[in-house]
């Protein structure tokens, strides 16, 4: 298959419907970059190891790493995007429904906006490809169930496994650092927490740049009559694409969102962000090369409160629980619901 930059130009002259799923694909990238980079930078910036303005600066251009990085070293994740449906042998219709699986997180994500429901553009990037596989199939035969339950695997990974990991690594560094001053220690863990917030935002950009990555390169697939991605490499100017715009998204800012993970949840010291920072940076290390998609914000999230639950239970803000599992209550259905709808209507029109 044909991927050089030159015939994607090529192919948007001639297919307006491309055009379309290129600025839903990095309109999504960059609200991503703006809206859940700022969770891995967090931290970091609630117990003043750097000012806001420094640390986004900071994630900005690692988010940019990260998507790049990872994606030439291990692309499994762009990969089980790509693999976890099958839109058909009909590439022109298939590229009508990720348009409007693409269309159907804007839409979901206003709709809960309205409402008040949390979400996450990771989850209902997964629903709203599999709403669209489902419509143009006509059934369940759209999904690959092998490649999808890695889905679920994501679920437990970013919650039970973020909370186990940074409750052990927390532990940890209380029982190694107990006899340490306690100057002497917010000085070290100062600088260790903006090596972790580093970490946190090049995986950040690893997982959920490699997501849109996926989505990107299936629709280039399918106007170039290709109704599959399996064993074809990603391109350079793809990734470069995409983790630019996650880096620009990332610079925008997002000062509200440090505020509410980093203040609101739990409380935290210098040594305890570091230790929900390397927790988060793991736990996404780990479901990148397995090739499990996972919401980087759930890990963090997870993480921070595992660190809490080291000095008391009490300390979590269980309503962030709450607001996680109305996430995978309503988005799952909610997203795959709208975007089968809206693929039934775009093939009927289109």
């Amino acid at each position: 298959m044909d991927v050089s930059f030159s015939y994607f130009l090529d192919a948007m002259a001639g297919s307006p419907v491309l055009v379309i799923t290129l600025l839903l694909t990095l309109g999504v990238i960059f609200v991503n970059g703006w809206t859940d980079a700022p969770n891995a930078i967090a931290t970091c910036v609630t117990t003043r190891c750097l000012p806001a303005r420094t640390a986004i600066l900071m994630s900005a251009a690692f988010n940019f790493l990260g998507v790049f990085v990872m994606t030439q070293i291990n692309s499994s994740v762009a990969s089980t995007i790509s693999n976890m449906v099958d839109f058909g042998d009909n590439t022109q219709e298939a590229l009508v429904a990720l348009c409007a699986a693409l269309i159907s997180i804007v839409v979901y994500s206003v709709a809960a906006s309205v409402f008040g429901i949390p979400t996450s553009e990771s989850h209902s990037l997964i629903a709203g490809i599999s709403g669209a596989a489902i419509a143009i199939q006509g059934g369940v035969g759209g999904i690959n169930g092998a490649e999808w339950v890695k889905v679920l695997y994501g679920l437990v990974l970013s919650l039970a496994l973020g909370f186990i990991t940074g409750w052990v690594i927390c532990r940890l560094i209380t029982i190694l650092c107990r006899n340490m001053e306690r100057r002497s220690a917010n000085r070290f863990f100062g600088g260790a927490q903006i090596v972790g917030a580093a970490a946190m935002s090049f995986m950040h950009g690893a997982q959920d740049g490699q997501k849109f990555i996926g989505v990107l390169f299936l629709g280039i697939a399918f106007c170039n009559g290709q109704n599959s991605v399996s064993g074809m490499e990603i391109p350079v100017w793809l990734m470069l694409l995409c983790s630019i715009v996650m880096g620009l998204g990332t610079s925008v800012g997002g000062e509200k969102i440090i505020k509410s993970v980093g203040m609101d949840m739990v409380k935290l010291e210098r040594y305890q962000g570091f230790s929900a920072d390397l927790a988060g940076a793991f736990c996404l290390l780990l479901s990148s090369v397995f090739g499990i998609p996972v919401s980087t914000t759930h890990t963090k999230t997870s993480a921070i409160m595992g660190v809490g639950a080291v000095k008391r239970i009490t300390a979590i803000n269980f309503n962030v629980v709450k607001d996680m599992m109305l996430t995978w209550i309503f988005t799952f259905p909610g997203c795959g619901i709208i975007s089968y709808v809206m693929a039934r209507i775009f093939m009927a029109v289109f």
